[in-house]
This record gives structure tokens, sequence and C-alpha cells, in this order.
């Protein structure tokens, strides 16, 4: 459920401000996280600035690089992408060599949705959004068992997604 655009969107009160963030800018980003697509009189009203205020700190944050972009959450379900899997995956060793290749390869498999470099039993972790279990068999075929430096995957299939992207 999306806030109105008349929300006021309370200022972070917690703890020092992260490189160079203040309240406002915080409160920003909180904002346009769940309100992307907000116009810039939106995003002030939200955070007690006027429009031209609030484009002029925007524009600041996105130099900075802590708005990395803007982009459409689709529903994968309506593409045919009904299946989320988790893939752990051991390397046959962690040097930087064979972590940069790894990296590398699962950048242009495209059903892999998130790669998480792990502490623990694995040394990594990828989410995929596949159509189905065959659709998983080619992904692996194809993709998975040709990645460098593995060694094991192991894999889990989603039952149902609870909670799946940013929250609003």
């Amino acid at each position: 459920m999306h806030a109105s655009s008349d929300e006021w969107v309370e200022p972070a009160a917690e703890g020092p401000s992260v490189q160079g963030l203040d309240e406002l800018d915080t409160a920003i980003l909180r904002h346009l996280e769940s309100h992307g697509r907000a116009t810039n009189y939106e995003v002030g009203e939200a955070v007690g600035l006027s429009a031209s205020a609030a484009s002029r700190r925007i524009q600041a944050l996105e130099a900075s690089g802590a708005i990395r972009g803007y982009r459409a959450q689709i529903d994968d379900r309506l593409l045919g992408k009904r299946m989320t899997v988790y893939i752990r995956v051991t390397l046959e060793r962690q040097s930087a060599t064979v972590l940069a290749a790894f990296e590398t390869a699962v950048r242009r498999c495209r059903e892999i949705v998130s790669c998480h470099l792990m502490a623990g039993q694995y040394d990594y972790m990828l989410v995929a959004r596949v159509a189905d279990i065959d659709d998983y068999g080619r992904l692996h075929q194809k993709d998975l068992s040709h990645l460098p430096g593995v060694t094991r995957l192991e894999t889990s299939f989603a039952l149902r997604d609870v909670l799946d992207g940013a929250r609003t």
C-alpha cells in the first residue's frame, strides 16, 4: 500500500548522518524508495521543502551516487517467470581471479536476479526467476554448470514469495 503524496516523511532521528547525508537527504531517499515516480513537488511536500529545493537535493543525490537510478518493478509472473530459485554455490577457491571470473559470468545470466558473496558454508547465493522446473533445467545445463570455478551447486525452490522487493 502506497502512502498518499501529502503524507509527511519524518526525517531520520537516529545517529549521525551517513557519508554527508543530512536528515532531509535521508527523508528524500526514504520517500523516493517507495514513491519512485513522485514529482519534485510531491517529494518536497513529503519532507517539508519547496519543489525547487527538493529538485536541487535530488539532483545532488543523483550526482553523488546515493540515487543510482530509477526503474519499474515488474511482476515476473506476468512475463512467465513464476518460480524463484535459490542456488548456493561453492567455488574451487576464493582467489581474486576466481571470484572476478565467476562474478563476470553471473552478470551475463539474465535469469539471475541477485548474487551475493557469502560468509559461511557457501561462497555465493544466487537468486533466479524461471518459468518452471524445465526452464531451471535449461538454466542449469546451459549456464550454471559452466560458471567458472564452480565445484558445487545446491538448489532450493521457493514454494511462495512472501516478501519480494522493496517495501512500500
